[in-house]
C-alpha cells in the first residue's frame, strides 16, 4: 500500500441494504401511476427492453444511478451502476458514510479479480450467496485526497475505454476469421464444380442407421469396463467432444449390432438443437450410439468421408437440414431424409483435393483464432494489472488539490 494511503474494512465506511421481492403476477411492463422502475440482475448483466415497474415500496429499496449495487445470490459480487429505481431482493445497495471515500473509487476497488473471486465463493455450492458480515471483512486502501481518488478513476476510465475498443476489435477479427472460414465451406458446397453429379446419400454409403436408449433395451449405464456410449453431446462440429463420457453395458452391443460404432463412421445428429452438427469417429474404442446420433458409414470407393462430414457442416447444408427438421415436441429428423438426401458429388480424387483444401483453411482459421484469443487474454489481463497497479498507488503520485 502506498505511504500516507488510510486502509479500513468495508463494515467501516459502507453501510447495507438488500432490495425488495415482488412476486412476477405483481410485475408490469409499463410506467403507471405509483409505480417504479424494477431493477433486477439482468438489468444490469443484459442489454434488454424487458423493463418492469412494481408499486412504489417506499425510500428504504430505492437506488439512484450512483449508487453501487451488488449481487447478494446466485453470482454474488457482481457490481452493478447507472440504473435508477428499487432493487430486488438478490440485489443490495453499498452506502458510503465516509464522506473521504467516492463512489467510483470503491466501486472499481469491489471489481477487483481477487475480491470478486473471493465474493462470488460464499455460501454453499448449490446456492452461492454473499453474506453483509462477509462483505464488511473485505479491506480498502485508499488515498486521503478525493483529488487523488478522482485522478485514479479518471486514469482507469480513459484506459478501460482504450482496452474495451481493443477488446471490441479483437472478437469482431474472430468472429470475421470463423465467418471467412465458413464462407469457404458456403462457395465450396454451394456452387459446386463442374462435372459434379448428384446422389442420395443411401447409394454412397453402407450403412444409415441410428442407436437407441439403453432404457427402452433394458440396460444400465456402467463404469468400465463397459461399451462406450456416444451421445449428440458427443458430437460436435467437426470434431468428437469426448470430456464428458458414458459407458453401457457390454450386452448393449448384443442388443443393437446394427449400431456398433466403425473407425471412420460419419456420425452427425439428429435429434434437439445440435441437429447437423457432424464429426467422425476417430476412435480404436468399441463404441455404440443412442436414438439422437446417426451412422453414416461411406462405401470408400464413391464418398470421402471427411468431405461427407465439412459438406453437412456448411451453411448451406445446415439450412436444408434445418428446413427439414419435424417438431414433435422436439426437433429431428429421420433416417429416410438422410437416405434419400441429395448431395453434389465430384469424383473420388476431386473430393480428396477439397477436404485438403479445406484443411488448409482450417489450420490457417485455427491459427489466427489462436492468435487473437492470445491478445485477448492480453487485453483482459492488462485490465486487471491496472487495478492492481492502481489500488497500489502506483498509477498517479498526484498530491491533494
Amino acid at each position: 500500500m502506498k505511504e500516507g494511503w488510510l486502509k479500513q474494512n468495508i463494515g467501516e465506511i459502507a453501510a447495507f441494504s438488500q432490495g425488495i421481492q415482488v412476486g412476477l403476477k405483481h410485475h408490469k411492463y409499463n410506467p403507471s401511476k405509483g409505480y417504479v422502475r424494477f431493477i433486477r440482475i439482468v438489468d444490469y448483466t443484459q442489454d434488454t427492453d424487458d423493463i418492469r415497474y412494481v408499486k412504489d415500496p417506499g425510500e428504504k429499496y430505492y437506488v439512484t444511478e450512483d449508487d453501487i449495487v451488488m449481487v447478494r445470490y446466485g453470482t454474488p459480487g457482481l457490481i452493478g451502476r447507472g440504473k435508477s429505481g428499487v432493487i430486488a431482493n438478490n440485489l443490495f445497495k453499498i452506502s458510503i458514510n465516509n464522506e473521504g471515500i467516492s463512489n467510483d473509487y470503491l466501486s472499481l476497488y469491489l471489481s477487483q479479480s481477487h475480491i470478486q473471486k473471493y465474493l462470488s465463493t460464499q455460501g454453499s455450492s448449490t446456492m452461492p450467496a454473499l453474506t453483509f458480515g462477509q462483505l464488511k471483512k473485505v479491506e480498502i486502501n485508499y488515498p486521503k485526497s478525493i483529488g487523488e481518488q478522482k485522478a485514479i478513476v479518471k486514469i482507469l476510465d480513459e484506459a478501460f475505454a482504450k482496452i474495451d475498443q481493443a477488446k471490441a476489435n479483437i472478437e469482431k477479427n474472430i468472429e470475421n476469421a470463423k465467418e471467412l472460414f465458413q464462407s469457404k465451406l458456403n462457395e465450396i458446397f454451394s456452387q459446386r464444380g463442374e462435372g459434379w453429379e448428384e446422389g442420395p446419400i443411401e447409394k454412397l454409403t453402407e450403412v444409415v442407421t441410428k442407436g437407441s436408449s439403453p432404457k427402452w433395451q433394458g440396460i444400465s449405464y456402467t463404469e468400465l469396463p463397459g461399451i462406450l456410449f456416444v451421445t449428440s453431446e458427443n458430437v460436435g462440429e467437426g470434431k468428437l467432444k469426448m470430456k464428458k463420457t458414458k459407458y453401457v453395458e457390454k450386452r448393449f452391443n448384443e442388443i443393437q449390432k446394427k449400431s456398433i460404432l466403425k473407425y471412420g463412421d460419419v456420425l452427425t445428429n439428429i435429434v434437439g438443437a445440435s441437429i447437423g452438427r457432424t464429426a467422425i469417429y476417430d476412435l480404436d474404442e468399441i463404441a455404440n450410439i443412442n436414438q439422437a446420433v446417426c451412422i453414416m458409414r461411406c462405401k470408400k470407393d464413391l464418398l470421402y468421408n471427411k468431405f461427407l462430414m465439412y459438406m453437412l457442416n456448411s451453411p448451406y447444408f445446415k439450412t436444408i437440414l434445418h428446413d427439414n427438421e419435424v417438431d414433435n415436441a422436439r426437433a429431428n429428423l429421420s433416417l429416410t431424409f438422410f437416405k434419400n438426401l441429395t448431395i453434389p458429388l465430384p469424383d473420388l480424387m476431386a473430393q480428396k483435393e477439397i477436404v485438403e483444401e479445406i484443411v488448409k483453411l482450417e489450420e490457417q482459421t485455427n491459427l489466427l483464432l489462436h492468435n487473437f484469443s492470445l491478445k485477448l487474454a492480453n487485453v483482459v489481463n492488462l485490465k486487471k494489472s491496472l487495478l492492481q497497479k492502481a489500488f497500489a498507488g502506483e498509477l498517479t503520485k498526484m498530491s491533494e488539490p
